[in-house]
């Protein structure tokens, strides 16, 4: 069996939240991080990153106009969009309970990450 890290949810997790720290970085403040919209995407994970990748480019130029350490930040999180969408078909079928519980553990792990990285920045 392979590792939960290694898995579609796992990595759909971590996929939003990278949007919901692109976001902070733009306007000071994201609400991606509530369950209400963590379950949005849990629930047809395809059609809501078809919603926030659009949102992404004007999170990024946001971020980058504040300039500074956001500006920067914002670089780095949008290139780990680009990297975390994976090269196959991403399902709109609803999560099982098994597989959301891989993608708040994707979540979780990213949301960490941006934490340790950027500090204050993530909202």
């Amino acid at each position: 069996m392979g590792r939960v890290e290694d898995g579609r949810p796992y990595g759909w997790g971590r996929l939003h939240a990278a949007f919901q720290v692109l976001e902070g970085l733009a306007v000071g403040r994201t609400a991606l991080g509530l369950p209400s919209e963590l379950r949005k995407t849990t629930n047809t994970p395809r059609n809501n990153f078809e919603l926030l990748l659009p949102k992404a480019g004007l999170h990024l130029l946001l971020a980058r106009e504040r300039g500074g350490a956001h500006a920067e930040a914002a670089a780095a999180v949008f290139g780990d969009v680009a990297v975390l969408v994976a090269p196959e078909r991403m399902s709109r079928d609803s999560l099982s309970r098994q597989e959301i519980a891989e993608f708040q553990q994707g979540h979780a792990h990213q949301i960490g990450h941006y934490r340790e990285k950027l500090g204050a920045l993530v909202p």
